[in-house]
């Protein structure tokens, strides 16, 4: 992967077809998380793959969240939480690793859009910025691919020096993925992205996450059964801090092993 120390224009040859098995991103085994006297999360065994958008459902309050903030470990900014097993991130020890290098690589989206307060163009050159880039043709050429990938370039490319807040709620949050994208990240985890959002800009978004995953790891959680079904590879059922089910998202839809599976994803409960 290209840093951002030393980026250069590339053209990239992508090969469509795989024929090895994709690799681990996240390895979580045994992960417990604890809110002071809270169990949130319950041995959660799980392994996320590469270049696959995995969604995360269940109903509130299960753990959902949770699991999403210890993968880039914003869960440890309430210091009443206590952590026990293990995570890794591409192999390497992820509750030990350097937090700010484990977030260069770790994008975050959150449920409702919150640009900064500043021009279309600068919370876009906002990472890039903080990793040392100046040079101005640097970083047009990061904004401008961060917007295309987001699929926003053509809707604000005349007013990069307009304020974010001008834009739609819909723009915002694809503005906040292109923000994210700009560091070039390896992963993007997505905690309800569209939640806030209208038909017309969610279906935006999800097109976006089924382009964005042939180069980054998607893993989203959602209320939103349908959308779970129509853009994940794969789907962890949580329930009361732990998880029910795992599996292709087909199977967790249509042939679930559990009866709860069932029972949740057909609106018998939760």
């Amino acid at each position: 992967m290209t840093t951002l120390t030393n980026y250069r224009p590339t053209t990239r040859l992508r090969v469509v077809a795989r024929t090895e098995s994709p690799a681990a991103i996240f390895k979580t085994e045994e992960l417990n998380v604890w809110y002071g006297k809270t169990h949130a999360l319950k041995n959660i065994n799980l392994t996320i793959l590469e270049n696959e958008v995995t969604a995360i459902i269940g109903p509130s309050g299960c753990g959902k969240s949770t699991y999403l903030k210890t993968l880039n470990r914003m869960v440890e900014t309430n210091p009443a939480v206590r952590i026990s097993g293990t995570a890794q991130f591409k192999g390497t020890d992820l509750l030990n690793a350097t937090v700010e290098r484990l977030r260069s690589e770790v994008g975050m989206v959150f449920q409702k859009p919150n640009p900064f307060p500043k021009s279309i163009y600068d919370n876009v050159a906002y990472g890039p910025r903080l990793h040392g880039i100046r040079k101005k043709a640097i970083l047009n050429e990061i904004v401008e691919n961060s917007l295309k990938k987001a699929a926003l370039w053509d809707e604000v490319k005349d007013r990069l020096s307009s304020s974010a807040f001008g834009l739609s709620g819909g723009q915002q949050q694809r503005l906040c993925i292109a923000r994210s994208l700009a560091i070039e990240p390896t992963v993007l985890l997505m905690d309800e992205p569209t939640s806030a959002l209208d038909p017309v800009s969610t279906n935006k978004v999800e097109e976006l996450m089924n382009e964005l995953k042939k180069d980054v790891t998607i893993v989203i959680v959602t209320h939103n059964m349908q959308q779970a079904a129509r853009i994940s590879d794969r789907t962890a059922f949580f329930l009361h801090g732990e998880v029910v089910e795992y599996a292709q998202t087909e199977s967790i839809f249509k042939q679930p092993s559990s009866q709860l599976t069932d029972d949740y994803v057909n609106g018998r409960f939760g």
